[in-house]
């Protein structure tokens, strides 16, 4: 079987590329490990950047779509310390910028703006092959192949679809988070809800930290954030929910109450989340055939830019290759050297946020970037 392109991946940038191709009239399949739409919780809100993925979407023949799906007020930020102390309280100032809107939310509007059947469920790709003529073949855990006429790995951190174009392994970052939610809030959960506010909340200190925001129908989307070593988890058993519970909270002891709830009354199993990276300046020689997008090519500590830059590529790819027609390998060139320079500028202008949140000064580096002012501890 051969299909046009032959996308490994339903994560946003992915999508973003084939609803992008859709537009222009190119036939495109996507491949996904996942078994269904709804199999996992697609993570919490995103702030779409009006240079990136905003103008990804309006390229999608999406921005009508996306402004339904904004919910207002949650550009608001708060600081505190351990205690519960606030630092800051930053309101939403409704200017509207870098709009947030629910990432399931998103990924689901571009899978119904494809047509029915462009996304093929259930397929983990195991290894992928060079064949001919600059071909690919993709083979699934179920069996099942594909030949690709051009390929393109949409599929994240530990892409399959990389190791045809670069040796380059993820490393860890020396940074875990810990992902909850609490439901029902303003209910259920009235100290914690009250503590997060309106929109985001950093509850910081040296080595640990407390982020948390709040989502639509009242629910919080809690992280706690750990520096550690890759042995602190490595042998922990996170499919057991009780004992991961226990070993986050813990590293919360003595921390106000209505902070450590965002862990300890979770309503859902808590997910663990380790940072990789992939080295600085990634990038590879043009191979015919395939490419990468999203974190498969630009891979880095979370910085508010990842899925941005992952709908930006898939926009700029989809539309170098309506400009080439019969002619993709100018089109995968034009977009890998505009892709390279965008993750050079992303990482020279990258401020560390990630890190600076529980670095040894932690909160104070974190109001100092945000309002300006040095502030002693």
């Amino acid at each position: 079987m051969t299909t046009s392109v032959t996308i490994v991946g339903a994560g946003l940038g992915g999508l973003t590329l084939a609803r992008v191709l859709h537009v222009h009239g190119i036939d495109a399949t996507v491949y996904e490990a996942e078994p269904a739409p709804d199999a996992r919780r697609q993570g919490g809100l995103l702030d779409l950047h009006p240079h990136s993925g905003q103008a990804a979407l309006a390229a999608a023949g999406l921005a009508e779509e996306f402004r339904k799906l904004i919910l207002p007020g949650r550009e608001a930020y708060r600081v505190m310390d351990r205690a519960g102390n606030v630092l800051l309280d930053l309101p939403d100032t409704g200017a509207g910028e870098r709009p947030e809107a629910p990432r399931g939310a998103l990924r689901q509007m571009l899978l119904d703006s494809l047509p029915d059947g462009a996304v093929r469920w259930g397929r983990k790709v195991t290894a992928v092959h060079a064949i001919a003529d600059g071909r690919h073949r993709v083979d699934f855990a179920d069996g099942a192949t594909v030949v690709a006429d051009l390929l393109i790995g949409a599929d994240g951190a530990f892409s399959r679809v990389r190791p045809l174009l670069s040796t380059a392994v993820p490393r860890y970052f020396g940074v875990c988070s810990v992902e909850t939610f609490l439901f029902d809030a303003g209910a259920r959960h009235r100290s914690s809800a009250e503590a997060v506010g309106a929109g985001s909340l950093f509850a910081l200190a040296p080595g640990r930290g407390l982020l948390a925001h709040r989502e639509g129908g009242g629910t919080l989307h809690a992280y706690a954030q750990l520096k550690k070593p890759q042995h602190w988890f490595a042998g922990l058993d996170a499919a057991d929910a009780a004992a991961l519970t226990l070993r986050v909270a813990k590293e919360f002891d003595g921390w106000a109450p209505e902070l450590t709830a965002l862990i300890t009354d979770s309503d859902t199993p808590p997910v663990l989340r380790p940072a990789f990276t992939l080295p600085a300046g990634h990038r590879w020689d043009r191979v015919r055939g395939v490419t990468l997008l999203g974190d498969a090519a630009h891979l880095r500590a979370p910085n508010d830019e990842g899925a941005n830059s992952a709908m930006q590529d898939g926009a700029e790819l989809g539309s170098a290759l309506a400009a080439h027609p019969g002619d993709a390998e100018t089109a995968l060139a034009a977009h890998e050297q505009a892709m390279f320079a965008r993750a050079a500028e992303v990482e020279a202008n990258d401020d560390g946020f990630y890190g600076l949140m529980i670095d040894d000064r932690a909160p104070y580096s974190v109001l100092a970037l945000m309002t300006g002012v040095e502030q002693d501890a």
